[in-house]
């Protein structure tokens, strides 16, 4: 009972790392739109920061611009201030009641920046999954100690966790290629 309450609660946390590293990857600005990239700027609403997201639609008009539709008129100042003034480096423009905001082409060398950006944060989430395999492995020699399993159930559980650990980094580094294709792509 210990070894699979301790092999699930390892892969759960292995899903978390890997699902941190996608978000991670997805604030990664490449020279095509999608919505989520704006998913982190707050806009001042009423007197408190809001994410953009629950105050107005976001969408792609095309391949290069995110469309935001405030849901009041009153907010397009503030959303193009808030936008504007992110760390994103995007200039958004006011056309009616939408505030367009097109994605600057990168030029070779951010996109290169960008890819060695990227490669450190799959190393810090294969570093996450090494750690949790680690931890893994130390409960196990302590419960072997402890007399609760056994030195063959320690050894099969130690092959699983690495087994685990192994498809979780294979993921990872699929992402990661994912993420430098898209970076390179013209």
């Amino acid at each position: 009972m210990i070894v699979a309450d301790l092999k699930k609660n390892t892969e759960q946390k292995m899903h978390k790392s890997l699902d941190a590293l996608k978000a991670d990857l997805g604030k990664v600005r490449t020279g095509r739109a999608h919505a989520g990239i704006l998913d982190h700027v707050q806009v001042d609403y009423y007197g408190s920061p809001m994410p953009i997201n629950q105050v107005a639609n976001i969408n792609l008009l095309d391949a290069r611009t995110i469309g935001v539709t405030p849901w009041e008129k009153k907010l397009i100042p503030a959303i193009e201030k808030a936008i504007r003034d992110s760390d994103l480096g995007l200039n958004p423009a006011t056309m009616g009641e939408t505030v367009r905001v097109p994605m600057p082409a990168l030029t070779e060398e951010r996109r290169r920046d960008l890819i060695k950006v990227v490669r450190g944060e799959a190393e810090n989430a294969r570093i996450a999954v090494r750690n949790l395999r680690r931890d893994a492995n130390h409960a196990l020699k302590e419960a072997v100690k402890a007399k609760t399993i056994s030195e063959d159930d320690e050894r099969r559980s130690q092959n699983d966790v690495q087994k685990l650990t192994a498809r979780f980094i294979a993921d990872i580094d699929k992402a990661l290629a994912t993420k430098e294709s898209d970076l390179m792509a013209v």
